[in-house]
């Protein structure tokens, strides 16, 4: 029972503490977009023919991600993007060789470069924009919440002479 009771606190702390985070959920804090990997395009791996060497592909594809000593014949392009509002977009493509001949090719369903470049500009969804002018009856308002310190007189000046000289003379 007890347990149980300080379980169900952790939870609503952990939902008070997101809650104060977004400023009970009016402003979202910023989150970057996450790029990793190689762009690989629908056009590009249409370009790949059976048979062409390892540098052509590489030439064509890029640096694979992934290249490991255990598998020489595999090259592995990965591709991730994880953007704010958008769903997370993922891709992997496969190329696998013969000697130093392409062999085959594995790929996720692609985008053409227009759809992958197309995607990249899709405008977020826009939430209301706040007005950034306050009106009379607003500043009026804060200025009775924050009212202005009394103006203080200045202190009157230090007659020159009354400090010790820096330097000896």
């Amino acid at each position: 029972m007890v347990a149980a009771l300080t379980l169900s606190g952790c939870a609503s702390f952990q939902n008070a503490g997101t809650q104060m985070s977004t400023l009970g959920g009016l402003l979202t804090p910023h989150r970057i977009d996450v790029q990793q990997g190689n762009v690989v395009v629908r056009e590009q791996v249409q370009a790949l023919q059976p048979g062409m060497p390892r540098a052509q592909v590489q030439a064509i594809l890029g640096t694979p991600l992934l290249a490991s000593a255990f598998h020489a014949d595999r090259w592995d392009y990965v591709f991730t993007l994880v953007r704010q509002n958008q769903e997370p977009q993922q891709r992997r493509v496969s190329v696998f060789f013969a000697g130093d001949a392409l062999q085959r090719v594995e790929a996720d369903e692609l985008p053409t470069e227009q759809e992958f470049v197309a995607a990249l500009q899709a405008q977020r969804a826009a939430g209301r924009i706040p007005a950034l002018q306050a009106s009379d009856e607003q500043l009026r308002a804060f200025r009775e919440r924050h009212p202005l310190p009394e103006a203080r007189p200045e202190p009157a000046p230090v007659p020159a002479g009354t400090f010790p000289p820096l330097e000896a003379r």
